[in-house]
């Protein structure tokens, strides 16, 4: 798939004055929209912290409406679960982990602006969706503005170890000539997302299903290489994702804590993506997705080459980060951060560094789950 890079970055949002900010209350009124695995890990957070008060929560699932969110997490609040934003409590912040698609939930998004809730979104598409979605971003930074609120989307990929983590480290060079990571993202932790991956499918089940679409692999390989195109101020040709590949198939049965993934049938996958500029690769992404064990064929860990002017910089995680807790951590952390931000569609460049450090020492003394 080519996508053009449209994005220009001395226009639009992008140059929007970053130096307006709000004041954050002490203690920050949040509500959850989505309760699936991702969702209640983020509650589960949540309910550690000092600075917020879970005040609400919302799942689309029958079997959930008017359940108590105490029932469901150790220690949040007594609750019932709503199945609308309109009949959501109202607070200063909306932490939504419900889909990786912009479109379907841009009219969840929009209540709760209209609302005057701040909202930050896992969604994969909201990192950089003016490349793919700028009339959904219009309308989204209108309404925000027009209820003196903001929206943010962030995670772990995108939002930070393919975008943001190699901006910053950049700028240990005066000229950035190529970015290459490469990733290993276990899986096992992740509930409904993994219909993307196709993991559990005997082969030629997956097979069929990538042909139709119904199996796409990682969204946000495109978000990602415009967000780091944009701050390193380069106009790309294009940004290529290809079609993703089923790497590894289970020799017996493995399971994560969502899903099965029965011998013979398909336990990793690797997608891969670059950004094009004067008909070279100078953005390069690789991620194997998977249920793994110790013994896979598999390259196990996180990568990033920056080649540089002056030098060439190198991050390696040889155990890999874990992308279920980073993803649930850059949320939560991001609460405050979005509360505080300027009115309007905002990105994680558009936020100072410190907005993104740990908000750890905000936390009670609660254990934190295994």
């Amino acid at each position: 798939m080519r996508t053009p890079n449209t994005l220009d970055p001395a226009s639009g949002y992008a140059a929007a004055s970053r130096g307006a900010t709000r004041d954050v209350p002490p203690k920050l009124e949040v509500v959850v929209v989505g309760l699936g695995a991702t969702g209640l890990a983020i509650v589960e957070s949540l309910v550690r912290r000092e600075d917020c008060a879970l005040v609400g929560a919302l799942d689309i699932r029958p079997a959930l409406l008017g359940v108590d969110l105490a029932s469901l997490v150790a220690r949040a609040p007594s609750v019932p679960v709503v199945s609308s934003a309109d009949v959501l409590p109202r607070a200063d912040v909306a932490v939504v982990a419900t889909s990786s698609w912009l479109e379907g939930i841009e009219p969840t998004i929009t209540a709760l602006l209209e609302r005057g809730m701040n909202v930050v979104s896992i969604c994969e598409e909201l990192r950089e969706p003016s490349l793919s979605h700028p009339e959904i971003v219009a309308r989204l930074d209108r309404v925000a503005r027009e209820h003196g609120v903001s929206v943010l989307g962030t995670g772990c990929n995108p939002g930070m170890l393919m975008d943001t983590l190699p901006l910053v480290l950049s700028g240990l060079t005066t000229e950035v000539r190529r970015v290459a990571v490469r990733r290993t993202a276990d899986m096992s932790r992740y509930g409904a997302i993994l219909q993307k991956f196709g993991l559990g499918l005997t082969p030629d089940e997956f097979d069929a299903r990538q042909r139709s679409g119904r199996v796409m692999g990682h969204v946000g390989f495109d978000q990602s290489i415009a967000a780091l195109a944009r701050g390193l101020e380069w106009t790309l040709d294009s940004i290529e994702v290809d079609p993703v590949e089923r790497h590894l198939v289970a020799g017996a049965d493995r399971a994560g804590e969502h899903v099965a993934v029965p011998a013979g049938t398909v336990a990793g996958v690797v997608h891969r993506a670059r950004g094009i500029r004067a008909g070279e690769p100078v953005i390069e992404f690789a991620t194997h997705f998977g249920i793994f064990e110790a013994d896979d064929p598999v390259a196990r860990g996180d990568f990033l080459t920056i080649v540089g002017r002056e030098q060439t910089i190198e991050v390696t995680a040889p155990g890999g980060y874990e992308s279920f807790l980073s993803t649930v951590a850059m949320a939560c952390n991001a609460v405050s951060a979005v509360v505080a931000a300027e009115s309007g569609f905002r990105t994680i460049l558009d936020l100072p560094v410190f907005a993104l450090a740990s908000k750890g020492a905000r936390a009670t003394s609660i254990p934190v789950s295994s």
